[in-house]
């Protein structure tokens, strides 16, 4: 083969690999880094872009893109002395290609070593509950001190959030606990709230059924009232109209008796003085003849017919008194006695004294 041949296609091969290297196409949201002759030259915008080959080094791409990094769960102790496990993410921004490639080694690892020692200065002043319930306040916080701190690495920091804070397995049982606690106080307190509106309601209506239970037994009482005074009138009124005389008042004294000698407790009775002048009341009314109507006042009585009529009403008032104190002997030693010097048919004054057996 001829060497001039040789050297030839290596020339044309050196120059078209000249020419790749001095072509650089950059994407969109991206950036390279040009270093001549070792120093910083200047930096490669999206598009197309020509560097001098072997005289330029063009460092790997910077993606401007906001980026999203997970960092792994991290131990931190809290003010009460209690150890939780914080997981994080960071959405961070690459601003500035040559300090983000000049001022520090390795971004990435800076800002998760950053995050972590924030945290654990946050938290630590924070007790447990303030910790759970206080993520916002810790985020705000690490979102200040991390862009603060990456701002002169050419990096802003976005957001940061907390994705996770598992406390200790025992922590967590007893804020189950304390939970189901709180949970079975609130039951309790609505059921106590339940039953208390229940009997104030079930009061209330007892109240209402009481009042209007008052007012139909006052009704009533007041109508029965009225009735008993209106039959009293009407009964005064006839008794008057009709101007009865001592032997029907006579008659109903006695009727009275019997019910006084019913009581099961009594074992001393007293009979008044009344009742003699009551009894010879009632035997003068069956034994005086009764006043003859018109109708009846022009025919001549008869003798034998009188005499009969006195005689039964001698029978009838004998045994009226028989009958008194037949129901007077079952009640107890109540009796009846009647002086023999007395000569009315029944005494002015009675009274039974017990007996030995009795006391």
């Amino acid at each position: 083969m001829d060497p001039l041949f040789i050297v030839g296609l290596f020339i044309i091969l050196f120059a078209v690999v000249t020419l790749f290297k001095a072509v650089r196409i950059i994407p969109q949201a991206r950036a390279r880094n040009v270093e001549r002759l070792g120093r910083y030259h200047r930096t490669l915008k999206p598009g197309l872009n020509f560097v001098i080959p072997y005289i330029d080094r063009v460092y790997p791409m910077i993606d401007l893109r906001e980026q999203v990094v997970s960092f792994r769960p991290q131990p931190v102790i809290t003010e009460d002395n209690l150890v939780v496990e914080i997981d994080t993410v960071l959405y961070f921004q690459v601003t500035d290609p040559r300090a983000a490639a000049y001022e520090i080694a390795n971004y990435i690892q800076a800002v998760e070593q950053l995050t972590v020692t924030t945290l654990r200065n946050v938290v630590g002043s924070m007790d447990l509950e303030k910790t759970l319930t206080s993520r916002d306040t810790i985020n705000s916080q690490l979102r200040g001190v991390l862009d603060e701190a990456t701002g002169k690495w050419g990096i802003r920091v976005n957001r940061v959030e907390i994705k996770a804070i598992d406390p200790p397995k025992t922590i967590k049982d007893a804020m189950e606990k304390q939970m189901r606690a709180e949970r079975d106080k609130r039951a309790a307190i609505l059921t106590a709230e339940g039953q208390r509106q229940s009997q104030i309601l079930t009061a209330e209506g007892d109240k209402q059924s009481r009042i209007l239970r008052a007012e139909g037994q006052r009704s009533a009482a007041i109508l029965e009232a009225e009735g008993q005074s209106r039959a009293i009138d009407q009964v005064f009124q006839a008794v008057h109209r009709n101007d009865p005389d001592p032997k029907l008042l006579a008659y109903q004294y006695l009727q009275v008796l019997p019910q006084l000698a019913q009581g099961q407790g009594n074992t001393f009775w007293v009979i008044p003085s009344e009742v003699t002048s009551a009894l010879q009341g009632v035997s003068k009314a069956f034994t005086e003849a009764l006043p003859r109507s018109e109708a009846t006042r022009d025919e001549a009585p008869v003798g034998a017919e009188t005499d009969a009529d006195v005689a039964r009403a001698s029978e009838a008032a004998a045994e009226a008194v028989a009958d008194a104190q037949e129901a007077e002997r079952p009640k107890g030693p109540r009796q009846l006695t009647q002086a023999a010097q007395d000569p009315s048919p029944f005494p002015s004054t009675a009274a039974h004294e017990p007996s030995e057996a009795d006391r």
